[in-house]
């Protein structure tokens, strides 16, 4: 058959695909040198992981590197038997080294850094399918942009732009004199968002969002801790350390 003489697009530009094998043997290679670079490793957990507070953390640490996902390839660099360990009982963080977990290298005093992770808990707004850590409930009557968390003579009405989401959202509101107000039935005293320990799904964290009710807690958890020094393993929980040398 002839070609076909239809104007075809013309694509200026193409995005390069991700090299992943280069990937890897660049993790793997940079975590080898900063073995020898660094004066100490820590092994680190991160709860309720949120990218925003994890840049903060690799701010804060701009004089260190940190390493976060690829748990296997991680687990290679540091050598997870005594035949290829890079460093002296390295092979012993192997089972620390599952789920969302992270390395932080770093030449800064241990004290330090379990002082600064210790008070490193910001909190934010909880997602859908997380447990709910408090309970919630917009209290009758006027509605306010804090539902209650705050005094009322602090507090300020919402918008009356805002009652048909809250409508849209299952909140029997309604409308009176351009005031948003919350009616139940007789002995209910508000109408309750979700009960601490449930699961949360989106309608619930959507209606927290909008009263800016934060209840998920980033915490980084200090797993376990090697340094260059020794060469010993130090198991980190609840802040007390046990040396696994």
């Amino acid at each position: 058959m002839p070609r076909s003489k239809r104007a075809r697009v013309v694509h200026e530009s193409k995005t390069a695909k991700k090299d992943h094998k280069e990937q890897t043997r660049r993790l793997y290679a940079n975590i080898r040198e900063c073995l020898e670079e660094y004066d100490h490793m820590f092994v680190f957990a991160v709860d309720n992981m949120r990218n925003t507070y994890l840049k903060d953390v690799r701010s804060e640490f701009a004089d260190s590197r940190v390493f976060f996902g690829k748990t296997k390839v991680m687990a290679v660099a540091l050598g997870n038997s005594p035949e290829n360990e890079a460093a002296p009982n390295m092979h012993k963080l192997t089972p620390y080294l599952t789920g969302a977990v992270g390395l932080l290298f770093t030449s800064r005093s241990v004290e330090s850094v379990l002082e600064y992770f210790e008070n490193f808990r910001p909190l934010d707004f909880a997602r859908a399918g997380t447990k709910a850590t408090r309970s919630f409930m917009i209290p009758n009557g006027l509605v306010c942009s804090q539902a209650g968390e705050i005094p009322a003579e602090q507090d300020e009405p919402i918008s009356h732009t805002i009652e048909p989401a809250l409508r849209k959202l299952g909140v029997p509101t309604r409308l009176v004199k351009g005031k948003v107000m919350l009616e139940l039935t007789e002995g209910q005293e508000g109408y309750k968002v979700c009960r601490k320990g449930e699961t949360l799904d989106s309608r619930q964290t959507t209606l927290m969002k909008m009263f800016g009710i934060t209840s998920a807690e980033f915490k980084v958890d200090l797993k376990a801790q090697w340094s260059r020094a020794t060469g010993e393993i130090k198991i980190l929980e609840q802040g007390q350390m046990e040396v696994d040398a």
